[in-house]
């Protein structure tokens, strides 16, 4: 008679068998950090989809140089913007409205960045200097980056009217337009930066978006053609505004 072979007996205290809902977690697997930004291909990508790592670490290094290239970005971004800006009237404007255009989104960004360190500290923000600038050359990336995916709405316009004022109203729109996604990234910045989105950030943007638009009138002529690179009377934006509605000048020459 063949006994079948058992196993050698429990141990004393342990069960033979496993209850699933007692055995063990699977150890969760750590995330691999994010590839450092190398080169403007991939810094442009990561400020259109993951702005977060544009702000990165405020320990890490070569964040000046970073700030740097998005200048950069921005500062090439605009010129070429201006190029189509310039196409309206021809002749000397494609040189000089792609030079007002970088100089001006350069400036405005510059002129507010002392007052948004101040802001950014009473916020409770911890950002340096450095960090400070790496928001404003951010901000004035994204939305160069966002203007060039206007121009060729804003070239068809300008090859088919002959109205200064409606083309000026139409740069104006995509500017704002822009201008409040890149006010969104200083934002989300900010908070990665461990500081608040207080009344005082709020203030900033209010004088960032100000100082731009008057920018466009320190600077103009953008749109059309003037007897000087550089105007001779000073005039507040909005007056500016209402002398183009009234017709000073409207007729594209």
């Amino acid at each position: 008679m063949n006994i079948p072979e058992q196993g050698p007996p429990p141990l004393p205290g342990v069960s033979s068998t496993t209850n699933p809902s007692q055995a063990p977690s699977p150890v969760p697997s750590t995330p691999k950090p994010p590839l450092p930004i190398q080169g403007m291909g991939m810094l442009i990508e990561a400020l259109l989809r993951d702005p977060s790592r544009v702000v990165g670490d405020p320990a890490a290094k070569g964040r000046s140089r970073q700030a740097l290239a998005l200048l950069l970005i921005a500062a090439l971004g605009a010129m070429i913007y201006g190029i189509v800006v310039g196409s309206f009237s021809g002749g000397d404007q494609y040189w000089a409205a792609p030079v007002k255009t970088g100089l001006g989104m350069l400036l405005t960004g510059l002129i507010c960045l002392p007052s948004l360190y101040v802001f950014g500290a009473l916020g409770g923000s911890k950002a340096r200097v450095q960090d400070i600038l790496l928001l404003v050359a951010g901000l004035a990336a994204l939305v160069t980056i966002l203007l060039l995916g206007f121009a060729p709405v804003a070239w068809v316009f300008s090859q088919s009217t002959q109205s200064v004022a409606a083309m000026g109203a139409l740069h104006l729109l995509f500017w704002l337009t822009a201008t409040l996604f890149g006010l969104r990234f200083l934002n989300h910045g900010f908070k990665q930066l461990q500081g608040s989105s207080n009344l005082g950030l709020k203030v900033w943007m209010l004088v960032y978006v100000v100082v731009g638009l008057q920018m466009t009138t320190a600077l103009r002529p953008f749109v059309g053609v003037g007897a000087t690179f550089l105007p001779v009377e000073k005039k507040f934006f909005l007056s500016h505004w209402a002398d183009s509605l009234n017709g000073k000048p409207s007729i594209r020459p």
